[in-house]
């Protein structure tokens, strides 16, 4: 048994993708699969389309690599979290359209309960804030307008499961139903700090704890595939949710270190080891792994719309056909216009996190077009980012400047950001992304970190993977991307993106 197989569930297309015994990349199959908006700020995926891609893929990737269901030693999966589904216990049914962590549907259910002083309770528990973004307020919805499912939620008739627990009880045939601390951790519903369900939330949200899945460790046990599926019968070894599997993938197992991760949205984790940090600067605390037991947290900013924001140019506005047109296009820019995107299309994250924020364009003159536009929008993520790392400084002063070696950070104190996903492909985007932190960025050289943590995760749970002192001292520089901006234009640029980010929440 030589490959280990990762299946990355995200946002808007499901992959597979096979390493071998040296976590090189052997194959890789992706499909994508539709959005739907029903309403203003809903955002819902068919269950349907995501097992479906996420089987399918799985199928391809093994038949291109042209090997065997016997070679591969065990399953990895990573997903998008807080994505949320209920199903039927006997028939896999669901009983609604998955509601997408973006989804905004549950605001007003939000705010009654931080009016009603509920929020102090839940983050001391949780670390999270009360935020449509976190699954718990997504499931009492479904609880609450489907009808018929809270009663047979109460029966034990229905289940609950973020996307990954939903995956595990799909291919073990509903034998097993579990996800693992991180994924729990984002839920609005797990104590990170006792490593269990909330009671006195669940009583809060009405929500019958029977419907909630096993919390395991991040590598273990987490069943094994039907034997039709795959043509045999592959241990399923390591689970983590995106954020926390590209966290394993970029190896940030030292307090202090930090990743940033760029897909549809933006997130940020810095390690803080066993100790778990309470934001004063409404970033989240969570998990960022769970290993034999033992809980290693870390604080997170995430933002809502990054690589989202170049799909917008092209199937919003259509002025690009390809995302790596943004490039020439924001080279091309007219340096005299000073053009600020805020695309707070289902409100603003961290550190804002205001759900009823929408975008704006500011600067607009006769003479901007595409080229403006597209530099806005590749800006407007690294604004977004430095928005984080200046609340992670603040919230954790004492986690130093790192360096080279050991303890690598982002934000203005010297320190490094490691970075992935697919904008970071974008030589311009990332150069801005120093320039605007004024420090160096990494970009690593396997591109694929979240699929590379969740292969390490099962893979050493499995036994072919190393340790992770080891499995560290393996992770290889790309480029480095070197501050090259002076101090007072930084300064300037972000006290635009500043002043436009009040505006919109003015509005």
């Amino acid at each position: 048994m030589t490959y280990v197989l990762a299946i990355d569930q995200g946002t808007t297309s499901s992959r597979a993708i096979l390493f071998d015994r040296s976590l090189r990349v052997a194959a890789i199959a992706q499909d994508e699969f539709p959005q739907h908006f029903p309403d203003s700020g809903w955002v819902e995926h068919d269950p349907d389309d995501i097992w479906g891609t996420v089987a399918g893929t799985c199928r391809k990737v093994i038949e291109k690599a042209g090997i065997g269901p016997e070679a591969i030693a065990a399953i990895g999966i990573t997903n998008q979290r807080e994505t949320t589904l209920v199903w039927d216990r006997d028939t896999g049914k669901p009983v609604h359209r998955a509601i997408v962590w973006q989804d905004r549907r549950t605001s007003a259910l939000c705010a009654s309960l931080r009016e009603a002083g509920h929020e102090a309770m839940v983050t001391a528990k949780t670390g999270l804030l009360l935020d449509p973004y976190f699954s718990g307020t997504k499931l009492k919805y479904i609880l609450d307008t489907v009808e018929g499912a809270r009663e047979r939620a109460a029966r034990g008739e229905l289940l609950f499961g973020t996307v990954d627990s939903f995956l595990i009880w799909k291919l073990t045939g509903g034998a097993v139903h579990a996800t693992d601390a991180t994924n729990a951790a984002r839920t609005l519903l797990f104590n990170i700090h006792e490593g269990r369900w909330d009671d006195e939330i669940c009583r809060l949200l009405d929500i019958p704890l029977a419907m909630l899945p096993e919390v395991r460790d991040c590598a273990g046990d987490f069943g094994v595939t039907r034997p039709d599926l795959f043509g045999r019968a592959i241990p399923i070894r390591g689970v983590a949710g995106d954020q926390q599997a590209a966290t394993v993938g970029q190896a940030c197992f030292t307090p202090g270190m930090m990743k940033s991760t760029y897909g549809t949205g933006c997130f940020a984790l810095l390690n803080t080891g066993d100790t778990p940090v309470a934001s004063n600067s409404r970033l989240l605390t969570t998990i960022a792994y769970q290993l034999d037991g033992k809980r290693t947290y870390a604080l997170e900013g995430s933002i809502f719309v990054a690589g989202a924001v170049v799909q917008w140019l092209r199937d919003g506005l259509k002025i690009i056909r390809d995302a790596a047109e943004t490039q020439p296009l924001a080279e091309g820019a007219d340096p005299a216009q000073q053009v600020v995107l805020v695309p707070a299309f289902t409100g603003l994250g961290a550190p804002y996190w205001n759900a009823e924020a929408r975008g704006a364009i500011f600067g607009m003159t006769r003479n901007t077009g595409p080229a403006e536009l597209a530099r806005a929008a590749l800006q407007s993520v690294g604004f977004q980012t430095r928005d984080l790392l200046e609340a992670m400084t603040a919230d954790w002063p004492g986690r130093g400047a790192g360096g080279e070696a050991g303890g690598q950070t982002g934000g203005r104190t010297g320190g490094v950001l490691r970075v992935d996903g697919g904008m970071v492909a974008s030589d311009w985007a990332m150069q801005f992304l120093a320039d605007i932190l004024g420090a160096p960025v990494d970009r690593p050289t396997v591109a694929e970190t979240t699929a590379v943590g969740a292969a390490w995760l099962a893979g050493m749970d499995a036994g072919i993977y190393p340790q992770a002192d080891e499995f560290a001292r393996g992770w290889a520089l790309e480029r480095r991307f070197e501050p090259a901006l002076s101090p007072d234009d930084r300064e300037a640029l972000y006290a635009r993106w500043k002043r436009a980010v009040a505006a919109c929440q003015a509005f």
